[in-house]
């Protein structure tokens, strides 16, 4: 028998390494990030390469790296962005690598933003044309250079798999070796792009380049970075929002093996020590007393009366067009108020940041999706020039919007401030949860009249957080927060009289921030369920109701008639079965989804089907469109099921999966997506699939019970047997 001393050391590399990644190659090589103990990210050298633009470099091997602007966290867009390029410069898959970009907002900002950001379902949406053109004018570069050599009419030559070839002749050249020539020719100011019926690899159903090193545990996140010498630190923030560190009795603490230092900042207090377990164990040896400040006695109960409160003013107009209380006096009214919680973002690799702040640099290796802010945040924090910070990202375990935050960054750095070793600071679930950057409460109200079978008015108004006031202050203009009313002034119908109002409601104490499927969020659910009842008063099959007013929009009616069809809409269900459908034009992508449910007479409710139809312009991974509304659907359905934040005494309630539930497998039905072929401009799609669910589901719901829930999540209560909204 093995003794603890003679136990074999085994991590969850050595286990995947060992027994899981047999059988998985991969040929497209992806240095995602350095190894453990040298987490290093590679630096942007071009000397010797043709590096015609900051995304393209290639070596006189024909090695090409692709410089990825967007971060990867799962969504796949490392592959659909090497595909964008690849497509373009007709690159040889093969011989390509991709390779984090710097922090840049110059180089790599995010052409819609402005900064360097991921989120938003915009990757491919943003960088469509900009990467086309990039790679198109390398191509035409290594053109100009072959056509040279060979004194012939670039118009003459093709390009394929990393080679450019002149039939007349018969000759071809790599591309490494005409790196070196090509880096001297003029970029061409107009060059063409190709037809898409000429794509050879955007369309294609493409393997995740990431996957093979998360199956064989190659890939670094940035909780897994590794530094000489480095220390472990977790932390206790002040568990009321606001509140501040009064007094900390470190005796005991300071005690333990292996515990090295106690740091006591303005908010919080960090243990330091030479491995996790010290650190955490020595955090919970520490007497903290806590000043709570003024938000001691805030409940959920408050803040849901102050938005109530809020929602009932007159809202800043975001859209109104004909004549809406005209329309409103006449006809059948319908009136209604929806309302969503506060959320967490609980993604599976909790947040963190590893820091090394020396009198002059500081060094960080972590996970965000903002990293020049990360940058510039953590510069003020240790006091240093900006171009004296190295931010190294990492793949991000989940980000959902939380890591559009820099402030778990800023904490490490001022923790790391202490001491003079590089320091890892992990926050444990519990902190993570009850210390996020909440989605907003919502509550949505919608005042409609109907005549002759079709909605003649529609009052909309949305009250919330204004997320974009805090975030990205130009966006926030006239009252209007652009996040907060989207897919509510874009709602897809044919409505003659039409006006969109919101009002800002900042809840008491509580911060709040973008969160997977941002503002969609609440309008798609608000107006989908408002839709299922308004086609009842009006005595219309849901469907139905909605295609009579969708003669306007060819996309959104194609993909609503595929999903009834491909769900078998309309055929009979058993007693407590009923589907429900969602239609949405979010992020510029076209969907419409049925949920097929079963409530039993206690109220559990069970997912028995789901089918989405989807277009997205051009799919340039129908593969990744695909995952990303799977995954979306279920993210979207476990809120909407178990999905709910609350407080009490200032304090965040919930903190853990035992009370911050999260779907399970055998909780998750048969998921069918269809993609439908366009040659469209891409939309986006990574979030789509979480706004689709909910409403979906909503619906269902009422069809098999009656009950017509406004309000998330699922109040069970309501749905046993007998019981009435």
């Amino acid at each position: 028998m093995m003794t603890d001393k003679t136990l074999p050391s085994v991590s969850r590399r050595s286990v995947l390494t060992g027994g899981l990644a047999t059988g998985f190659l991969l040929a497209f090589h992806l240095p995602l990030r350095a190894a453990v103990n040298e987490p290093v990210q590679p630096r942007d050298v071009t000397d010797g390469k043709f590096a015609p633009n900051a995304f393209i470099r290639i070596d006189e091997t024909g090695r090409t790296v692709l410089i990825m602007p967007q971060v990867e966290m799962g969504q796949g867009t490392y592959t659909s962005i090497s595909a964008v390029l690849a497509e373009e410069l007709d690159a040889d898959w093969s011989m390509v690598e991709v390779q984090h970009a710097p922090p840049n907002d110059k180089l790599y900002g995010n052409p819609t933003f402005g900064l360097q950001v991921t989120g938003n379902s915009n990757s491919i949406r943003a960088w469509w044309m900009p990467l086309r053109k990039a790679g198109a004018t390398a191509r035409a570069m290594l053109v100009q250079a072959a056509a040279g050599q060979w004194g012939v009419d670039p118009a003459s030559c093709t390009t394929a798999k990393g080679e450019v070839a002149h039939a007349a002749s018969g000759r071809k050249l790599a591309y490494g070796a005409l790196a070196l020539a090509a880096q001297d020719q003029t970029p061409p100011k107009d060059v063409a792009l190709k037809d898409p019926k000429d794509f050879v690899i955007i369309g294609q159903p493409l393997k995740r380049l990431d996957t093979p090193d998360k199956v064989n545990g190659k890939a670094v996140y940035g909780i897994d970075a590794i530094l000489p010498n480095m220390k472990f630190a977790t932390v206790a923030a002040c568990p009321v929002f606001g509140g501040k560190v009064g007094k900390v009795d470190d005796s005991a603490a300071v005690k333990l093996p292996g515990v090295r230092k106690v740091v006591v900042l303005d908010d919080m207090v960090a243990v330091i020590g030479d491995h996790m377990w010290a650190a955490k164990k020595g955090l919970e040896a520490l007497k903290i007393a806590w000043d709570e400040g003024p938000n001691a006695k805030i409940t959920t109960k408050d803040i849901w009366e102050d938005l109530r409160k809020a929602s009932e003013k007159d809202g800043a107009v975001a859209k109104s067009d004909g004549d809406i209380a005209k329309a409103l006096a006449s006809g059948d009214r319908f009136e209604a108020a929806y309302e969503l919680p506060f959320l967490a973002h609980a993604s599976m690799e909790p947040i963190n940041a590893t820091v090394h702040v020396k009198p002059d640099s500081c060094e960080i290796w972590t996970g965000t999706q903002i990293m020049t802010r990360v940058q510039s945040e953590a510069a003020k924090a240790a006091g240093l020039p900006v171009d004296k910070v190295i931010v190294n990202n990492h793949l991000l375990g989940g980000g959902f919007g939380r890591k559009l935050e820099p402030d778990m960054v800023v904490a490490a750095v001022k923790i790391a401030k202490q001491v003079d070793y590089p320091v890892k600071v992990v926050w444990t679930r519990e902190e993570d949860i009850q210390h996020d950057v909440y989605r907003p409460v919502y509550r949505d109200q919608i005042t409609a009249s109907l005549v002759d079978g079709k909605i003649a008015g529609w009052k909309y108004k949305v009250a919330g957080s204004a997320v974009l006031a805090r975030w990205l202050p130009p966006a926030f203009q006239k009252g209007i927060d652009i996040d907060a009313v989207d897919a509510a002034v874009d709602a897809p119908y044919d409505f003659a009289n039409f006006h969109v109002e919101y009002v800002r409601a900042e809840p008491l104490s509580v911060p709040t921030g973008f969160w997977r499927g941002v503002g969609p969020n609440n309008n798609v659910f608000a107006v989908e369920c408002a839709m299922d009842e308004l086609a009842r008063k009006a005595g219309k099959d849901p469907v139905e109701f909605r295609r009579s007013m969708l003669t306007r929009n060819p996309r959104m009616l194609a993909v609503l008639n595929l999903a009834a069809e491909k769900s078998g809409w309309g055929q009979p269900l058993p007693s407590r079965v009923g589907r429900g459908v969602c239609v949405q034009p979010s992020f510029a992508s076209f969907i419409a989804t049925v949920v097929e449910a079963e409530i039993d007479d206690i109220g559990e409710i069970m997912l028995r089907r789901i089918t989405s139809v989807v277009d997205t312009g051009i799919a340039v991974n129908p593969d990744t469109v695909k995952a990303q509304i799977e995954g979306g659907l279920i993210f979207g359905l476990t809120a909407a099921l178990y999905g709910e934040i609350t407080i009490d005494k200032g304090r965040v309630q919930q903190s853990n999966f035992h009370d911050y539930r999260m779907m399970r497998i055998n909780e998750t039905p048969k998921i069918e997506v269809i993609v439908v072929k366009s040659g469209e401009a891409p939309g986006g799609i990574g979030e789509a699939g979480v706004n689709a669910g909910p409403p979906a589901l909503r619906n269902a719901i009422l069809a098999a019970t009656g009950v017509a829930l406004r309000r998330l999540p699922v109040d069970r209560k309501l749905l046993a047997a007998g019981k009435k909204a």
